[in-house]
């Protein structure tokens, strides 16, 4: 991707072998620093599980209260990924200043929703009917957390649109892994009262997590504002309500998108836990292994949106439509070979969170194993789903996508796997069997939507 120079200049499309290799290129550190981030609520539970099972409740219901409002609305930024893209393919970067200034402003904007919604986490939580003690910390959890929501949009909403799409990928990588540490020793340093820090118990994790998450954004944007290969990208410019408006008319579908999609998991978990322990703690296994491998066609997906994004923008609508088939073609391909190991290895797999050994497992082992199965399929088509998303965000295409998320995961997934359940008897695989039906017409949609939409502009 050319630099600089803002006058249309013809720039030669690549080989399909350099379609491929320029997204896995941007997509390796992308894939790397979300897993990074999983890392983070990794270390998190394992240092709160130490004080109790009533710390880890609390912890953890906060922490993924706080991961859920925060992801949500950094869905909203991803429009950033794709302005930039498109004015960076038309050789304008002289557009490029206004998008970030005006994205950070829409940043603090969105941070002023989730600040309000983590206040009144307590009395939500016993509006559901949670008990009043676990409401009560999971809102002190949440007071403190809260503050660190400017900071994350900021951080790890803004940024990760942002960097990818002027070339800078590479630096996610490593402030994410270094934040990994950081975290680490705050949050263990804060629960215990070590390092000269103060004990505060359970909420020692809010703490460190916030401070973590505010230095992950000061850091990126003082790189970013100091480095002289790429200031010229962040140069003072005056925040434009216009482009304010374009940018969430763009990015509002896609938190809409990333709404659907989580309810339909909640909804499963849901419904998973009123069959029983056994079956609940084999579908968190079989989600947690499904969630890590999802990481890398995640950011493949976002490396699509920004390679399609360049070359529409760049005024090659055939350049772009064989970026997004070889992004497709890539997620199929990883997440196909993570299907092959989930087929051939489940019992080591379930091995690595349960002793296979202990006869009081032998039920939650078979289903989960079982479950690995369904996974290996539920995996390859969302792969495909999420790439095809993202395909279609670097040619602006959001609110179609959105609809047809919303008609497959709730039209398609949910009724299946709620009849395959309960009336047909499958159980904890037949909710698995829903999710894949679900998320297999997403994919066939997005990917659809991608060709004809992608081919139109070809052809005109």
């Amino acid at each position: 991707m050319t630099q600089s120079g803002f006058s249309r200049v013809a720039v030669p499309p690549p080989t399909l072998t350099r379609h491929a290799a320029d997204t896995a290129r941007l997509a390796a550190p992308l894939a790397i620093a979300q897993l990074s981030q999983m890392a983070m609520g990794v270390t998190d539970t394992i240092l709160l599980g130490a004080l109790g099972p009533d710390s880890l409740a609390a912890g953890g219901l906060g922490a993924n209260l706080f991961f859920v409002v925060v992801t949500l609305l950094q869905g909203v930024l991803t429009s950033v990924s794709v302005s930039v893209a498109h004015a960076r393919g038309a050789q304008a970067e002289n557009r490029v200043p206004d998008i970030y200034w005006t994205g950070l402003v829409m940043s603090v904007l969105l941070a002023i929703p989730a600040f309000a919604l983590l206040s009144f986490a307590a009395p939500i939580l016993a509006a559901f009917g949670e008990p009043a003690l676990l409401a009560h910390n999971v809102g002190e959890y949440a007071a403190i957390v809260r503050w660190g929501a400017p900071g994350s949009l900021i951080g790890i909403g803004l940024m990760r649109s942002f960097l990818p799409a002027i070339g800078a990928a590479k630096r996610l990588l490593w402030v994410s892994l270094v934040g990994v540490l950081i975290n680490g020793f705050l949050n263990y340093g804060m629960i215990h009262g070590v390092f000269g820090l103060p004990r505060l118990g359970f909420l020692g994790s809010a703490c460190g997590t916030t401070i973590t998450v505010w230095i992950t954004a000061l850091v990126l944007m003082a790189w970013l504002h100091l480095r002289p290969r790429y200031r010229h990208f962040v140069t003072a410019a005056r925040p434009r309500l216009p482009l304010m408006g374009e940018l969430f008319g763009i990015g509002w579908p896609v938190a809409i998108t990333y709404g659907v999609e989580s309810t339909l998991f909640l909804a499963t978990g849901l419904m998973v836990g009123l069959l029983g322990e056994a079956q609940l703690a084999a579908h968190q296994i079989a989600l947690n292994v499904a969630s890590v491998a999802f990481m890398v066609p995640l950011a493949i997906g976002q490396a699509a949106n920004v390679r399609v994004g360049y070359w529409s923008g760049a005024g090659q609508p055939l350049a772009a439509r064989h970026a997004g088939f070889v992004a497709l073609g890539l997620g199929v391909a990883f997440m196909s070979l993570s299907g092959l190991l989930l087929i051939l290895a489940p019992h080591w797999i379930v091995g690595l969170y349960l002793h296979l050994d202990d006869p009081a497992n032998a039920a939650t082992v078979k289903l989960a194993s079982s479950l690995l199965g369904v996974a290996a399929i539920f995996q390859i088509v969302d792969g495909m789903q999420t790439v095809g998303s993202g395909c279609l965000r670097g040619l602006k295409d959001t609110r179609v996508p959105m609809i047809a998320a919303a008609f497959g995961y709730w039209g398609i997934g949910f009724p299946t796997g709620y009849v395959l359940a309960f009336h047909l008897g499958l159980g904890t695989r037949g909710l698995w069997w829903g999710l894949a039906a679900g998320l297999a017409s997403v994919a066939l949609l997005m990917t659809l939507r991608f060709h004809r939409l992608s081919l139109r502009r070809a052809d005109g």
